[in-house]
């Protein structure tokens, strides 16, 4: 059953009473944040914070890489959850949603609740609540209900992932929010999981559009969460997503000083890789009737290095055609 908001504000100020609380509950954790980091009330009736336009539109200029990256996704999602009664929200690393999708009958109750796009959802701004404290933490949560920091909040259920940049960097969260009152577990799993799968699938066309001219790799050896690789011709990594980056510590000093991707793979992905090469090497080399320098020029790189690479191969110069 749904606390009342007198019971809710009181429930609330009693845990941040209890000093051992935070160290016991994340939910707890950012009930302290709430109050004593940023000063709010659980009973504050003042009502959500908005940008002004031209700072939103600043703000939409700033992420224009990651919405273009995100459109279709978020389009996709819709189809997927959208007669759920829930709302889509891509916000910016200040917590404030800049792109959005909904059903239209919907629209004014999402609107009424702040859940648009310009509205400020930070932790500092609204306590704890999905999008804001999936911020504050840098990890995909679900706040249900009573969770919610503020008292007028807790009709809401948000389900929210962090997005990171092709560098890694933490720059918004994805959120699915819902104020329907028959929102049980198995929905919030299923949400959950939903825009956890929709952020990765943002991350990768991101990190694939901020690279559109490497080859990309997807490292399976370094596990579950899709680690991805740029390289340029000389199979050199120009770019690694975060979960790349945690995976095999690579930094932007060692990418700057040249790092073979070779270096970082199983056995069995760096045959793979140098297989793929060796066909790209041959099938130029065959369009060039053998010829090095036009096999080079079609590749885009220097004919010292097409040597170099051809000696590593175990590749010689095809006779040219007659």
């Amino acid at each position: 059953m749904q606390a009342t908001p007198v019971h809710h504000a009181a429930r609330v100020q009693a845990m941040l009473r209890d000093h051992s609380a935070a160290a016991r509950s994340s939910i707890a954790a950012s009930w302290l944040r709430s109050a004593r980091d940023h000063g709010l009330d659980p009973e504050s009736s003042r009502p959500p914070q908005w940008l002004e336009e031209a700072r939103l539109r600043e703000a939409r200029d700033r992420m224009a890489p990651m919405l273009r990256a995100a459109a279709p996704v978020l389009d996709r999602l819709l189809e997927t959850v959208g007669e759920s009664g829930c709302c889509i929200l891509l916000t910016d690393a200040e917590g404030v949603p800049l792109e959005r999708r909904g059903r239209a009958g919907d629209d004014a109750s999402f609107r009424r609740w702040g859940l648009w796009t310009g509205c400020v959802w930070s932790e500092g701004a609204e306590g704890t609540n999905g999008i804001g404290t999936c911020l504050a933490e840098g990890r995909a949560l679900t706040i249900h209900r009573d969770q919610h920091f503020y008292t007028r909040n807790t009709v809401l259920t948000c389900s929210t992932a962090p997005l990171h940049d092709h560098a890694g960097r933490l720059v918004g969260c994805l959120d699915l929010s819902s104020c329907r009152g028959d929102v049980d577990r198995g929905m919030v799993a299923l949400l959950g999981a939903a825009v956890g799968e929709a952020a990765r699938r943002i991350e990768t066309a991101e990190f694939r559009q901020a690279y559109a001219g490497a080859r990309i790799l997807l490292a399976s050896e370094a596990g579950p969460e899709g680690a991805l690789l740029a390289l340029d011709r000389d199979d050199l990594v120009i770019g690694a997503n975060r979960a790349a980056r945690r995976a095999f510590g690579i930094s932007a000093e060692a990418m700057a000083a040249g790092l073979p991707a070779a270096s970082l793979l199983s056995p069995g992905e760096a045959e793979q890789l140098d297989q793929a090469e060796r066909g790209v090497l041959s099938r130029a080399l065959a369009r060039s009737g053998g010829n090095v320098s036009a096999a080079a020029r079609l590749l885009g790189i220097s004919r010292a290095t097409l040597h170099r690479k051809m000696a590593r191969m175990g590749l010689g110069p095809r006779a040219p055609r007659g």
